[in-house]
């Protein structure tokens, strides 16, 4: 299903505006806040009744745009140029732009760049956006918007309609530092792979 640049508009000024947008990934769909904004990251915590202590990742274009908000080595610019865009999760040393609300006052954040059409063409529009599954937490992530839970739905101002997601399975979270999957999801075989080869 197509999306339009009349709807991309839309989406990416109600995350400007400090909204929250429900946006397509190669994985599942996403949850779209302003991810410098405080008050939009508290916004996305509260629409998925997500405790404040487990942090959101966000989302970018390209990964040379985090670099702004993150600090990586060799080895963690190295595993980006491999694996992004596409379902990972790389964590890494936050800079001060990055607020605590985002990470739960953790000193690292999760950096992800999905490997879908829609999601970067909203992304190259409104830049980072919090990255987490478009749910309440604890209940099913969607691969449809249809089937969102009715009462997560009203707390969104747009849903990017998409149609179908490829896959059902979240993005596997990695500490490229450390050397160690934290979460295993698409891709985690060729992710423990590469990170074995560089033990």
């Amino acid at each position: 299903m197509d999306v339009s640049d009349a709807d991309l508009d839309a989406a990416a000024r109600a995350a400007r505006d400090g909204g929250l947008v429900v946006y397509p990934t190669e994985t599942v769909y996403g949850l779209g806040a302003d991810a410098l904004n405080e008050d939009a990251i508290e916004a996305a915590f509260e629409a998925k009744e997500r405790p404040r202590n487990k942090p959101l990742s966000f989302a970018f274009p390209t990964y040379e745009a985090a670099l702004d908000h993150v600090r990586v080595g060799e080895a963690e610019r190295e595993f980006m140029a491999e694996f992004l865009p596409g379902p990972v999760t790389v964590v890494c040393e936050k800079r001060d732009t990055v607020p605590e609300a985002l990470t739960g006052g953790r000193d690292r954040v999760g950096v992800r760049v999905p490997d879908h059409d829609v999601a970067l063409a909203l992304l190259d529009r409104v830049a980072p956006l919090t990255s987490t599954s478009a749910n309440i937490s604890g209940r099913p992530s969607v691969t449809r918007p249809a089937d969102l839970d009715p009462e997560f739905r009203e707390r969104v101002d747009f849903v990017l309609d998409a149609g179908e997601t490829p896959g059902g399975t979240g993005s596997t979270v990695v500490d490229v530092a450390q050397g160690e999957i934290l979460r295993e999801g698409a891709n985690a075989a060729a992710i423990e792979d590469w990170l074995a080869a560089r033990r």
